[in-house]
């Protein structure tokens, strides 16, 4: 998501998070898929990663979509990190990276989600290319390391950069040198979630190889098909990979809940003064 929602309210227990869950269900004339579709900016002059400041950076994009499109701006410490639809129905914006997003609107067929997306990038393309910039859709970054990689300003990612090594070796490649395009499906009930969920993780080996682009590495062949699968072979073990637990013939939302409590917190957002966090009582 594009624009961080925050709600102060106490959990009072599981089963709240487990009807969240549940309201999600949407009859099928209801269903919408929605995709997120992530791309490196790099300046042709130089094949420079671009910077997130200045006359021709992130930023002088994220203002040029904003006149264009209209859309709201979202602000991080003051600073633009990201656009939204005034009615929800899409948003723009950074991996920690400077990987420009597309987080799409809810459309019914893969058609209209082509059109979106290939509307979008010849809207971006048209403010980025007199700045000498323009886009590439790999999976990893083929060509800077990570110390030549600009870092987005934009609070969450620099708690993510200090955490990441402590959970895994390759989590800061995930973060700033890949991309992906990712899709978000409705469901109609717990079981038909079950259901897409176990297909879906099923199919991610397969998809992972027949999407297979990522072969290079700061300017080199790394030995790969997917340099990106194997990045997310090591980022955080906790809350990644097939889970196991998913395959169960009965597996449903209250799962799903138990599992994501007992995943470790990356950080929380402090409550206003006057306010406090509330914790969640667990059923065991």
């Amino acid at each position: 998501m594009a624009r961080d929602t925050t709600d102060f309210r106490p959990i009072e227990g599981v089963d709240e998070l487990v009807e969240h869950l549940a309201e999600g269900n949407k009859p099928r004339d209801k269903w919408r898929i929605g995709t997120e579709h992530e791309k490196f900016p790099f300046y042709v002059d130089g094949n420079a990663p671009v910077p997130y400041g200045g006359e021709r950076g992130i930023r002088a994009i994220l203002e040029g979509m904003q006149d264009k499109l209209g859309w709201d701006p979202i602000m991080d410490a003051g600073r633009i990190i990201g656009l939204v639809e005034p009615t929800g129905q899409g948003a723009i914006s950074l991996e920690p990276g400077g990987q420009f997003e597309l987080s799409g609107a809810p459309l019914e067929t893969i058609h209209q989600t082509c059109r979106e997306g290939n509307a979008h990038l010849a809207q971006v393309r048209e403010i980025a290319e007199p700045m000498g910039i323009r886009f590439l859709g790999l999976g990893g970054s083929p060509k800077w390391s990570l110390a030549e990689t600009p870092k987005m300003p934009k609070s969450r990612y620099e708690i993510m950069t200090r955490y990441m090594p402590k959970v895994g070796t390759k989590g800061l490649d995930m973060m700033y040198r890949t991309c992906t395009i990712q899709v978000n499906l409705d469901f109609e009930s717990e079981a038909d979630m079950r259901r897409k969920m176990q297909v879906s993780l099923k199919l991610q080996p397969l998809s992972t190889a027949l999407f297979a682009n990522s072969p290079f590495t700061e300017s080199r062949p790394n030995g790969l098909q997917s340099w990106r699968g194997e990045i997310w072979r090591d980022t955080d073990n906790q809350r990644s990979g097939l889970l196991d637990f998913c395959f169960s013939s009965d597996f449903g939302f209250a799962d799903y809940v138990e599992w994501a409590l007992d995943v470790p917190m990356y950080f929380v957002v402090a409550p206003a003064r006057g306010q406090r966090l509330g914790g969640v009582k667990r059923r065991r």
